[in-house]
């Protein structure tokens, strides 16, 4: 563990979330994420008269299929535990993100269609962070691979992070007709 030992505590809640990019046979790509919830103490609940602790306060899925350039052609969502009867009511509301693309301005867009009552807080949370990271972890790994950029074009990873600025090591390394000096 590289964190520092910590002070004494006690372990309340766990939130797993897992997420998986597949390339399809039709040539389009499927991500899928699922999300978890767990208290560790069992808890009051009307709708569900009461959660055990280790059952799930929240089970939600969400899987988005995406096109090279990474526009949503199909979105859903599955709700299969909430602390409320009606939270999945609302996954056919995914339907709005279609036609959007996870670039610049992605967030925005789901927040957009789904924020606020419009939406699910977890579910938002998923497509805006892990899901979005994922589609870009698959998609453009693939197409690294493909060989489908094209020489000469600006690789899309740079200034995206610390490690790929344009004056760092490896884009000087990956990439060196991108390669600035700072």
């Amino acid at each position: 563990m590289a964190l520092s030992k910590p002070n004494p505590r006690n372990h309340l809640h766990t939130r797993d979330i897992q997420c998986k990019g597949y390339q399809r046979e039709d040539g389009l790509w499927d991500i899928e994420a699922e999300i978890i919830d767990t208290k560790t103490y069992s808890f009051d609940n009307v709708d569900r008269d009461g959660v055990a602790a280790g059952d799930p306060v929240h089970h939600m899925w969400v899987r988005l299929t995406l096109d090279d350039e990474m526009v949503v052609h199909k979105a859903e969502a599955s709700t299969d535990a909430s602390p409320y009867s009606i939270c999945g009511d609302i996954v056919s509301s995914l339907e709005a993100l279609e036609g959007l693309a996870i670039m610049p301005g992605w967030r925005r867009g789901v927040i957009k269609c789904l924020g606020g009552t419009k939406g699910c807080t977890h579910i938002t949370d998923l497509l805006c962070g892990p899901v979005a990271v994922t589609a870009h972890q698959t998609i453009f790994a693939a197409k690294e691979r493909r060989k489908s950029a094209k020489p000469g074009k600006k690789p899309p990873q740079i200034n995206t992070c610390y490690a790929y600025a344009q004056n760092s090591d490896i884009v000087r390394r990956q990439w060196p007709d991108f390669y600035e000096e700072a």
